[in-house]
C-alpha cells in the first residue's frame, strides 16, 4: 500500500461522462486490481442507456491534487420498497464482475474518499448495495468493510452471492485434455469425434466485421430456441441490448463470437468477451431440435477452449453460475460477492472520521 494521498471528489450525473472520461476511465482500469470487460466504459455507457432508466446516475470520480483520475465509483440511485439504493452500473442481470474502480496501491485512500463524500455531501441514500464483486477484489477483501465500519459497525454486511467458475488454461490442449477426470476426458473425445465424422461440421470466429449483424442475429435466435428459460431472457429490449453491445465491443477487439455449422446449418453460437488474457464465456445458444445427438453445444465450447489455448489465453472463465456442465469441462470453483452497507445518516452518525 502506497502512502495515502489527499483526493477531491466530483460527482457526474450526465450519461456523456462515459464518452468524455473514456480515454482515462481505460487508463485507470489497466491501473487497477479489477480490470474487466464490465467495467470498461463501453460496456457500461451501453448498460445505462438501455437499463438506467429508471435510476439517476451517480458517477464519483476521485482525484490527487494533480488532477490525476485515481478513482471511479460507477453508481446509479434507485428507489425500492421506500429505500434509497446506490448500485453498481451494469445491473446484476448481465454483467458478471463489477466494482469500484481504484488505482493499485490507493484503495484506502480511495474509498475513504468516496465514503466521506456519501456521508456527507452525496444526496440522501438508505443502502449501499454492491454485487458481482470478484473474490481477488480489495473492495470486498476487507478494506473498503473496514473503511464503512469505522462510520457504521453494525451496518456492514460481506456475504458470498454466486458461484464463478474458470479454468486454467495450460500451454497445449492434450495438456488441458489430461488435466480433465478420466471419464469426462473420454466423453469430450468422443463427442468431437463422432461430430466431425456424422456430419458435415464448420466453425468460425468472427473476424470480418461485414458479418457481425448476421453472427449476432444467429445468436440471438439460437438463444431463444435453447431453452424456454433463455427465450423468456431474449425479450426484444434485451435483444436490443445485445446487438448494441456487440457493436460497441466488436470494434475494440473485445467480442468474440463463435458459431458452429453442421451440414451448413447452424446449430450452436457462444457469445464470448476477449478481454485481457482471458477469454469469458458470456452467453450460449443452440438448437435442441437439430442433430442433438453430436452435442453441439458441448462440441463448440470444446472447440472455443482448443482456439483459447492457441490464442495463449491465461484462462477460460466460465463466469457466474454453478451448472454442473461446467465443472465437467474441468473448471475449478471461484466467488463473486454482494457487499451492503447502511447509510450511517440512518444510524445517526453523519461523518466518517479522518484517517
Amino acid at each position: 500500500m502506497t502512502e495515502a494521498m489527499p483526493l477531491w471528489v466530483e460527482q457526474r450525473e450526465e450519461v456523456a461522462v462515459f464518452t468524455e472520461l473514456a480515454v482515462e476511465w481505460r487508463g485507470l482500469l489497466r491501473r487497477s486490481v479489477v480490470d474487466t470487460i464490465f467495467l470498461t466504459p463501453e460496456f457500461q455507457r451501453v448498460w445505462w442507456e438501455h437499463f438506467g432508466h429508471e435510476g439517476q446516475l451517480l458517477m464519483l470520480l476521485a482525484r490527487d491534487p494533480a488532477g490525476t483520475l485515481q478513482g471511479i465509483a460507477p453508481l446509479f440511485a434507485s428507489t425500492e420498497a421506500g429505500q434509497r439504493l446506490l448500485r453498481f452500473v451494469g445491473g446484476v442481470d448481465v454483467s458478471d464482475y463489477l466494482d469500484l474502480i481504484v488505482a493499485r496501491g490507493h484503495e484506502e485512500a480511495v474509498y475513504r474518499a468516496f465514503m466521506q463524500y456519501l456521508c456527507t455531501e452525496a444526496p440522501p441514500w438508505d443502502v449501499l448495495d454492491l454485487h458481482c464483486l470478484p473474490d481477488h477484489s480489495p473492495t470486498r477483501s476487507g478494506l473498503l468493510c473496514q473503511v464503512c465500519r469505522e462510520c457504521c459497525p453494525e451496518g456492514v454486511e460481506a456475504l458470498p452471492e454466486q458461484p464463478a467458475p474458470y479454468i486454467p488454461l495450460p500451454g497445449k490442449w492434450e495438456a488441458y485434455l489430461d488435466a480433465l477426470d478420466k471419464k469426462q476426458r473420454h466423453e469430450l473425445r468422443r463427442k468431437l469425434r463422432r461430430a466431425q465424422g456424422e456430419a458435415l461440421l464448420r466453425w468460425e470466429r468472427l473476424s470480418d466485421p461485414a458479418g457481425l449483424e448476421e453472427a449476432v442475429e444467429t445468436f440471438i435466435a439460437l438463444h431463444r430456441a435453447s431453452h424456454p428459460e433463455k427465450e423468456a431472457f431474449m425479450t426484444d429490449a434485451m435483444a436490443a441490448f445485445f446487438r448494441d453491445l456487440a457493436r460497441a465491443l466488436f470494434p475494440m477487439g473485445w467480442l468474440a463470437l463463435y458459431t458452429l455449422w453442421l451440414d451448413e446449418r447452424p446449430a450452436a453460437s457462444l457469445w464470448c468477451f476477449d478481454y485481457g488474457a482471458d477469454l469469458l464465456v458470456y452467453n450460449s445458444g443452440f438448437d435442441p431440435r437439430f442433430r442433438p445427438e453430436l452435442s453441439p453445444g458441448i462440441v463448440l465450447m470444446a472447440l472455443c477452449i482448443q482456439d483459447a489455448i492457441a490464442r495463449g489465453k491465461a484462462r477460460f472463465d466460465l463466469m457466474r453460475g454453478g451448472e454442473n456442465y461446467k465443472y465437467r469441462f474441468g473448471a475449478r470453483e471461484g466467488t463473486v460477492y454482494r457487499l451492503t452497507v447502511r447509510c450511517p445518516r440512518v444510524a445517526g452518525t453523519r461523518a466518517m472520521p479522518s484517517a
